[in-house]
């Protein structure tokens, strides 16, 4: 596979074909081809952009459709048919039924774009500068997100100091037996703690680059707590794992919390289209005017595939009944891993179709396991302060007989990989 024209000419900034070191130029469901014919499952759908799978044919169908009509497709902010079908649905199809109230800012066109939107309007709500993240939270690599996000890698690659922001510890980052809450709380209660009293705190209830770490539903909810006996606007961002990709369209839900402030992206689309939005509570709306802005805020054909998608798999329950039925399937594929190699240390994580095979014991495995596998025709990527996590991130409408040989795949690559790991530690014991 001739790579030269990437390596001669694009910067040494890019990452995924590092990984994946061949030419796709096919995509089809859950399936990717390379300009040689081999075919790749892909259990990676484009980093959480991909849920409804590649070129899905409802959302091309309804693409095309527009496409040959002549439609608008780049209008900032003015009014479109496009853009209006769009709010309608999202009102019909998510927020009344949720019995939500939210305004909707569209900041497009990546996630990193409503997190910089989400973190300036809190600021001006509540008058006050400082933010609280989460330790291994990932917000995006622009400027604002930059400062909330915890990974060492993207904050040396700044080049500026990056304030204004306060980690705190994520459920469960002490250790099971340690309420974060509570050190949270006695944080803000202590004025000699140090901690300036934040406009907002921003979280993910399941943290995906961070190594798919879960947030209980109790610890959620006494955030959301602490937040309102404080004076904090609570961000959610559920770029990656929103839009049904742990079973419910919000991955809040089951906690039952409103957050002041969501921020959406990666599959709103559900066409790989670029496309970002901020809801927020309406007494939050405090913007002039033109105050925040964007050229590519207004991508018609996002709106277009963003609204059918709403309509084709979220009008009833039975698509987020499939994706954790899917959930289900993986996770007892991943626990059945976990006891076949008990010498391996392994354990589960995750919530609906984003799962982890967590690599504590011998954080390098996760990566010779996704390199093993892609070898045998499977994409899939790590997570994790050490890229110690192989990240399952399949699309929601993968069919069972390409979610069950991706499984395969996983196992074969594990059982090879753990094969040539003990070969090497032979050696080096009769080396000794």
């Amino acid at each position: 596979m001739d790579l030269e024209i990437f390596d001669r000419m694009e910067s040494e900034v890019r990452g995924y074909v590092r990984s994946f070191p061949v030419i796709f130029n096919q995509a089809k469901g859950s399936v990717l081809t390379d300009e040689s014919g081999k075919e790749y499952i892909d259990f990676f759908s484009g980093a959480g952009t991909l849920n409804y799978g590649h070129n899905n044919p409802i959302l091309k169908k309804k693409l095309i459709e527009y496409l040959n009509t002549d439609g608008v497709v780049h209008g900032l902010d003015m009014a479109t048919s496009a853009k209006k079908y769009f709010m309608e649905t999202f009102e019909r199809v998510l927020l009344k039924p949720r019995k939500m109230n939210y305004t909707l800012q569209f900041t497009g066109p990546t996630g990193t774009n409503a997190v910089e939107a989400a973190l300036k309007l809190a600021r001006q709500v509540k008058g006050r500068s400082n933010v609280v993240s989460f330790t291994h939270g990932f917000h995006g690599v622009s400027g604002g997100s930059l400062a909330v996000t915890a990974n060492e890698k993207f904050r040396d690659a700044a080049g500026v100091s990056l304030h204004n922001t306060a980690f705190m510890p994520f459920d469960g980052y002490i250790g099971p037996d340690v309420d974060t809450i509570a050190y949270f709380e006695r944080m803000l209660e202590d004025p000699s703690s140090g901690l300036d009293l934040p406009a907002a705190v921003i979280v993910e209830t399941v943290q995906g680059e961070g190594g798919v770490n879960v947030a209980s539903w109790r610890w959620i909810r006494e955030l959301e707590k602490l937040c309102r006996k404080f004076d904090m606007l609570l961000i959610v961002d559920d770029i990656q794992v929103g839009c049904g990709r742990t079973g419910s369209f919000f991955s809040f839900e089951a906690a039952g919390i409103k957050p002041d402030i969501i921020t959406l992206s990666k599959s709103l689309s559900g066409f790989g289209l670029p496309m970002s939005l901020v809801l927020l509570k309406p007494e939050l709306d405090v913007w002039k005017p033109g105050q925040h802005s964007g050229t590519f805020r207004g991508n018609n054909l996002a709106f277009v595939t963003a609204a059918q998608a709403l309509d084709s798999y979220w009008s009833d329950d039975q698509f987020q009944n499939e994706t954790r039925r899917k959930e289900r399937i993986v996770r007892d594929w991943l626990e059945n891993i976990v006891h076949s190699f008990p010498e391996a240390g392994f354990s589960v994580r995750g919530r609906g179709l984003i799962q982890g095979l967590v690599c504590d014991a011998t954080p390098e495995l996760a990566n010779k396991i996704a390199k093993q596998a892609f070898a045998h025709g499977l994409v899939i990527e790590t997570s994790g302060a050490q890229d110690e996590v192989l990240k399952i991130l399949p699309a929601l409408t993968i069919e069972d007989a390409q979610l069950t040989r991706g499984l395969e795949l996983i196992e074969r690559s594990v059982a090879e990989v753990l094969k040539q790991e003990g070969k090497k530690s032979k050696v080096l014991k009769f080396g000794a």
